[in-house]
């Protein structure tokens, strides 16, 4: 075996390409995860895949590479991708163009809520590899600008959510019209009889990759929950966010008001925090987490459906403002944290009414929650919050007349307005 010196040897013995191993170098891979390490051999190989994986395994990888390795830069549109938001076809489409930074192939991604005249120029260059939602991808394909007849590589990324979503129908209309000799990849957390059937239908003897383990948390996740009276959890979201100062966090908040509330309540509090939710427009979206990425937004938070396809490695901590009906929502909230072998937190705050939801993840993770305590955080009445929340904010500079000697004005001193200001000078009366 020819070794790479200074480039990732584990990803080159499972047959991964020089031009590929700079650029998983350049984004530090160094050991395969265990569904990269099963999924890219099969996939070089042009087998039919059924990969069972995990949140933050690193699938995208796993599918990508084999699939980018084996395109023909001279060629045409060659792959097609599937994902069940526009978050993570935009997040799937910048993982790949990472990996192909060396390899001169084109990716774009096509999905709702941006304008088609954009979307359409993009695929006016004559890309390889087209990442979309279903619904859009539909769209090109009846407006005859996505023709897919004759791509070699299919991916359905996610399969679990966009059966969710109700996206059945599109799914079976897209690969329906995949009519050439093509390899077909389902990637997803759960498989279920549904998934299964939808494989047997469009894949050829797809090779069962399940490297879930039946684990439903991640292992290094340090979970523990705090009791907290409803009127109280701001307060003691500020205590933990100054205490735990994570370098990149997300709050999960049950509904798009909540989010946008306390998103709205913490950047008062002086806290570097943005929402995204399914109100935001797709560019402020979009905006909003490349600078979270780019670690420029410290607290994101969200919605579950607007975080969706949120990928980023660094992710530390997990905080549950509201905890969620769902327990399998639980899981795949936390499981944004801990990626690729790294360390993570995750705290849920929970009122003593939600003993009960608390109980159903714990019995759906066969795990205790442990219990925390906050240093410094003492409990308040709610008439005490009541009267915080309500107090006035402090004058502005304008409303708050200071004397050059830096003492305070009376407080009976009337208001500057701006119209007195501008309002022109009388003229001289003529006698």
């Amino acid at each position: 075996m020819q070794k790479h010196t200074g480039l990732p040897q584990a990803f080159a013995d499972l047959g991964v390409e020089v031009r590929f191993l700079k650029a998983i170098g350049k984004m530090n891979f160094v050991d395969p995860s265990d569904i990269q390490l099963q999924m890219i051999p099969r996939g070089l190989e042009g087998r039919d895949i059924l990969g069972q994986a995990q949140t933050g395994t690193g699938k995208t990888a796993a599918f990508g590479l084999p699939i980018l390795q084996q395109i023909d830069p001279a060629g045409r549109l060659q792959a097609l991708c599937l994902a069940p938001t526009r978050e993570l076809a935009v997040q799937v489409t910048g993982e790949l163009k990472r990996i192909a930074e060396f390899a001169n192939l084109r990716i774009v991604a096509v999905y709702g809520g941006q304008k088609v005249a954009t979307q359409l120029h993009l695929l006016g260059h004559k890309p390889h590899f087209v990442v979309g939602t279903p619904g859009r991808v539909m769209d090109f394909m009846r407006r005859g600008v996505l023709q897919i007849a004759r791509v070699r590589f299919v991916v359905l990324d996610e399969v679990d959510r966009m059966l969710d979503i109700g996206f059945r129908d599109d799914i079976r209309e897209i690969l329906s019209q995949a009519t050439g000799e093509h390899q077909t990849i389902f990637v997803s957390a759960t498989i279920d009889d549904e998934i299964k059937r939808l494989a047997q239908r469009f894949a050829h003897n797809p090779v069962d990759i399940d490297v879930s383990q039946d684990r439903l948390t991640v292992a290094d996740v340090d979970q523990s929950y705090v009791t907290v009276d409803a009127w109280d959890k701001f307060r003691l979201l500020k205590l933990l966010l100054k205490q735990e100062d994570p370098p990149v966090a997300i709050v999960f908040c049950n509904t798009k008001a909540g989010a946008r509330k306390l998103a709205k309540r913490l950047h008062g509090a002086g806290v570097n925090a943005k929402e995204i939710h399914g109100d935001l427009v797709q560019q402020k979206r979009e905006h909003v987490m490349d600078r979270f990425r780019k670690h420029q937004i410290k607290v994101l938070v969200a919605t579950d459906l607007a975080a969706r396809g949120i990928d980023v490695n660094s992710i530390s901590h997990i905080i549950n403002y509201d905890i969620p009906p769902d327990s399998e929502v639980y899981v795949h909230r936390i499981g944004r944290t801990a990626r690729m072998g790294a360390e993570g937190v995750a705290i849920t705050l929970v009122t003593s009414e939600q003993g009960k939801e608390l109980t159903n993840i714990e019995k759906l993770i066969n795990l205790e929650i442990v219990e925390r305590t906050i240093d410094g955080f003492k409990p308040s009445t709610p008439r005490e919050e009541l009267q915080e929340a309500q107090a006035p904010p402090p004058l502005s500079r304008f409303e708050t007349p200071v004397f050059s000697n830096g003492e305070a004005a009376p407080a009976k001193l009337p208001r500057r307005t701006l119209g007195s200001r501008f309002r022109p000078a009388r003229g001289r009366r003529r006698l």
